[in-house]
């Protein structure tokens, strides 16, 4: 827990940063990003059971894996910045700069749906925003992401 906490405390300080002055290497940031990635991929994973009702519900541990969430949602793109390309990016990350950030918000805002529907403790309304931010992650995929 501490080795995440410190990751999430540098991952702040980077985040107010301009990119090229974060990243000693355009590789440095296309592993930042997918670490990022990651960790987001296994958060959200792990609720996946509960939501689909192949697990119990657990509130506690579904919000605790939201809470978490919520602050990896905006980690990523800080690895996303002029010559960091490569990784499993496409070049339209770049080209289609403004579309890509579009996506990156709808993803955000999408899981502080989520986050409030996991504070309400109503399963059904987690469901909903779970599948909200899955298909954030889904639109993002489809379009930036190489195969």
């Amino acid at each position: 827990m501490k080795k995440l906490t410190a990751l999430i405390a540098l991952a702040c300080t980077a985040a107010a940063m301009p990119a090229a002055a974060q990243f000693a290497k355009p590789q440095d940031a296309v592993k930042y990003r997918q670490a990022a990635l990651t960790v987001m991929a296994s958060h959200f994973s792990r609720m996946q059971p509960v939501v689909r009702g192949q697990a119990p519900y657990d509130a506690a541990q579904i919000k605790a894996n939201v809470d978490i969430l919520k602050t990896l949602a905006a980690l990523p793109w800080a690895g996303f910045g002029p010559g960091t390309e490569g990784g499993d990016a496409k070049p339209e990350v770049w080209s289609n700069a403004a579309d890509f950030k579009d996506k990156q918000q709808r993803l955000i805002d999408n899981v502080g749906k989520l986050s409030a529907a996991a504070d309400s403790g109503d399963l059904a309304k987690v469901r909903a925003a779970f599948g909200d931010v899955g298909a954030s992650c889904k639109a993002c995929h489809d379009v930036y992401r190489k195969k």
